[in-house]
C-alpha cells in the first residue's frame, strides 16, 4: 500500500516560488510565539517521500516556512518510505533520531514497544476537538495503549488503502463496463484484456509493502494470519489453499507481469503508468500522477473499492501518523509544528496533492472531498468505510511484524515461482510465522 517517489522531475522556478509561498502562508497562520531558544538548536523533521513531488515539497516547504515565521532553526530530510524502517532501526542503535517525523502506524506500533516516542495524548485531545473529533477508524486504528502503554503517541494526518485502478477504455470494448465485484471476477476480467503490451493483473508480488496487498484478498477468501486471541498462526488452512490456488490460476495464465515477484515499492505504478498493466490496486498515487502528466491515461481509467471473497470484502485503512521523539530537546517546538501541520489551511492545499483521506470529522467538508476529485472521493469513502487494519486478525505488534517481513508475498513466491507444491509453502510460512508471534508473547 506504500508508494514511494524514486525519481523527480526538475521543478520550474514558478512552481518552486508557488509552493514556497503558500508554506510561508500556512506557516503565518500557525500563531505558535516565538521560542526562547539558543539558536544552535535546530529542529530536525523527517518526512515520508511519496509518489506526489508536490506534495513532497510542499510538506518540506511548509515546515521550513514555519520554522522561519516562529523562530525555529529546522531542518526536512525526505525519506523513502521503504527504506524508513531500515533508516530508523540505524538512527535508534546510534541515538540520531530526529525531533518528530511521519511514520505508518505499523512502524509507531513497533517502536511503541520500545519507548522510542512522546506522549501526545494532549495534543491528540486538542486537535480532535478543534476540528469536529476523529474519525472513528483511525481513532481505533491507533490508540496504542496495548504496545506503549499510552493510547496517543502519534497524530494522524491521513488515511489511505487501496482502490482498485482499472483500464476501463481496454474493458468496456469486451464487454466489462462495472468493476469486478469478486476476485475471481477481476481475474477473468483481466484475462480478457490480457494482450501483449498489456498485463492484466498488475498485482506486486514481491517483498514490498504493495504486496501485502495478498493479505487481504488471503482474509477475504476466509484465510487468517492468527486466531482471535492474536497469538496461535492459523496460515495452514483449507482458505489458504483456496487463496493460493487463485494466485497460481492467475499466475499460470500469465496475467502478471514479467518480473512482479521482484519489484520495487513502485513497480505497480510504473506498469500502469507505462500503459502495461489492465488493473492494480493503488493508493490513489497512480491515478494523481497520471492525472498531471497523462490526462488520456487519466480519463481512461475508473477507481472502485477492492473486490471480495467467499468471505466478504476486506479492505484495510492505513493510517500515517506524525510522532515526536523522546529523545528530542524540543518537545513542545515539535508540538506546535504537528498542530500546525494538522491546521484546516495546511491539511486542505495538502490533500489537493495528496493521495490521502481524512482523519477528522470537519475533513469531510474540505474543498479537496467536494467530489470533483474522484481520487480523493475514493479515499473518504475509505476513510468512513474501511475495514480496521489487520481485520479479522488482532492488529498487534506480531502481525505488524509478520507483514513487514513479506511472509504472504514469500508464501505465493514459493508457489509460482520456486515450484513448491502448496504443502511444503505453506508449512514453511506455518512455521516462520510462529516464531515471529511466539516473540511477542
Amino acid at each position: 500500500m506504500t508508494d514511494t517517489i524514486h525519481a523527480s522531475k526538475p521543478w520550474s522556478r514558478r512552481r518552486l516560488l508557488t509552493t514556497a509561498a503558500s508554506g510561508l502562508a500556512l506557516a503565518a497562520a500557525s500563531g505558535f510565539p516565538m521560542p526562547a531558544i539558543a539558536q544552535s538548536k535546530k529542529l530536525t523533521y523527517w518526512g515520508g517521500l511519496i509518489f506526489s513531488e508536490d506534495a513532497n515539497k510542499l510538506l518540506s516547504d511548509t515546515i521550513m516556512a514555519w520554522g522561519a515565521a516562529n523562530g525555529v532553526a529546522t531542518e526536512v530530510v525526505m525519506i523513502n518510505q521503504n527504506e524508513t524502517t531500515q533508516k530508523v532501526s540505524a538512527a535508534v542503535s546510534s541515538n540520531t533520531m530526529p525531533d518528530a517525523m511521519d511514520a505508518g502506524l505499523g512502524l509507531v506500533r513497533l517502536l511503541g514497544r520500545q519507548g522510542v516516542f512522546s506522549d501526545v495524548g494532549d495534543l491528540y485531545k486538542k486537535i480532535g476537538d478543534a476540528q469536529g473529533g476523529w474519525f472513528s477508524g483511525p481513532d481505533t486504528a491507533t490508540d496504542l495503549t496495548v504496545d506503549a502503554g499510552v493510547a496517543r503517541i502519534g497524530i494522524p494526518f491521513g488515511v489511505n488503502g487501496n482502490l482498485l485502478l482499472r483500464r476501463k477504455d481496454l474493458l468496456e470494448p469486451a464487454g466489462f463496463t462495472e468493476a469486478p465485484k469478486t476476485w475471481e471476477e477481476l481475474k477473468a476480467q483481466a484475462e480478457a484484456i490480457n494482450k501483449a503490451p498489456v498485463s492484466g493483473l498488475g498485482l506486486a508480488l514481491s517483498n514490498v509493502g504493495d504486496a501485502n496487498l495478498q493479505v487481504a484478498v488471503l482474509q477475504s477468501y476466509g484465510g487468517r494470519i492468527a486466531d482471535d486471541a492474536g497469538k496461535k498462526v492459523m496460515i495452514d488452512s483449507p482458505e489458504t489453499r483456496e487463496w493460493l490456488a487463485w494466485v497460481k490460476d492467475a499466475w499460470d495464465k500469465k496475467l502478471f507481469p514479467a518480473g512482479n515477484t521482484t519489484w520495487d515499492g513502485a513497480g505497480d505504478n510504473q506498469a500502469y503508468l507505462s500503459g502495461q498493466a489492465g488493473f492494480i490496486a493503488n493508493t490513489g498515487s497512480v491515478g494523481i500522477a497520471a492525472k498531471k502528466d497523462d490526462m488520456e491515461l487519466f480519463e481512461a481509467s475508473a477507481f472502485s473499492p477492492l473486490p471480495g471473497g467467499p468471505k466478504g470484502i476486506i479492505s484495510p485503512i492505513d493510517v500515517q501518523m506524525r510522532a515526536i521523539t523522546k529523545s528530542s530537546a524540543m518537545q513542545d517546538e515539535a508540538k506546535a509544528l504537528l498542530e500546525h501541520l494538522s491546521s484546516p489551511e495546511y491539511m486542505n492545499a495538502y490533500f489537493n496533492v495528496a493521495i490521502y483521506g481524512p482523519v477528522l470529522q470537519a475533513q469531510e467538508k474540505l474543498q479537496a472531498f467536494d467530489g470533483t476529485n474522484s481520487i480523493l472521493v475514493g479515499l473518504l469513502g475509505l476513510a468512513k468505510n474501511g475495514t480496521a487494519p489487520a481485520y479479522p486478525d488482532v492488529n498487534n505488534a506480531a502481525f505488524a511484524d509478520l507483514a513487514s517481513n513479506f511472509l504472504i508475498p514469500k508464501l505465493a513466491q514459493r508457489v509460482v515461482v520456486d515450484g513448491w507444491d502448496f504443502d511444503k509453502a505453506i508449512a514453511e510460512a506455518q512455521t516462520q510465522g510462529q516464531a515471529i508471534y511466539d516473540k511477542y508473547a
